[in-house]
């Protein structure tokens, strides 16, 4: 039993270190030696490194965010197929990389806001409902332009389709979507703040001054 447990714990470990890894302060860094935190919205986010350095940059930021979350939940799920005797260990291996990449330990515990992360643990995990909701998420944003927006729709939509599908074979993944929904939101509470007030910024790909989602 003990090492079990030392497993997983290292496992744990080892999953917020990579959830730590800020990629786009490191992407700031390396190829145009700025600090993305003192530009733009100031976040670490993919949607502000595609406001300052541009689509390429953003995209790349964006899916590395992403294998944050999916790398360790497909290892453990897939590869090393703990699911089968600990159900919930790909859920919680999910949990710490966000948190990771939310409170980086590289950069005094201030991150992101999860989204790309979150999505990758998704992708992982139910892989159909993530592309479901990240084509919701495309024309959210496609139509009124807010990021933050379709990432809160997109949240809300994950949840809802894993209400419709809860089984007993699934319901630490259930409860899972419905903890990170309420997280996303809770982290975009300043971006629900303009929303309403109607002083959100609207991001432009055909402009390098984009719209703030963290």
């Amino acid at each position: 039993m003990i090492f079990p447990l030392l497993s997983i714990s290292i496992s744990l470990i080892i999953t917020y270190l990579i959830g730590s890894i800020p990629f786009a302060y490191i992407y700031g860094k390396l190829f145009r030696n700025i600090d993305i935190r003192n530009f733009g919205s100031g976040n670490i986010g993919a949607t502000n490194v595609l406001r300052i350095l541009g689509k390429k940059a953003g995209i790349i930021v964006l899916i590395l965010d992403m294998l944050k979350g999916f790398l360790p939940v497909f290892i453990v799920k897939e590869i090393l197929q703990w699911n089968m005797e600990y159900a919930w260990l790909p859920v919680l291996i999910g949990i710490f990389a966000i948190l990771g990449h939310t409170f980086t330990i590289f950069l005094l515990f201030k991150g992101g806001k999860g989204v790309a992360t979150a999505a990758g643990v998704f992708l992982a995990l139910t892989p159909i409902v993530l592309l479901i909701a990240f084509s919701f998420f495309i024309a959210v944003v496609a139509l009124t332009k807010y990021v933050s927006l379709g990432s809160i729709f997109a949240a809300l939509f994950v949840v809802t389709t894993n209400i419709f599908s809860y089984s007993s074979n699934d319901p630490y993944v259930f409860y899972f979507s419905l903890i990170v929904a309420f997280f996303i939101i809770f982290k975009h509470k300043s971006n629900i703040i303009r929303l309403l007030k109607g002083t959100e910024n609207k991001i432009n790909f055909n402009n390098k001054k984009n719209g703030d989602n963290k």
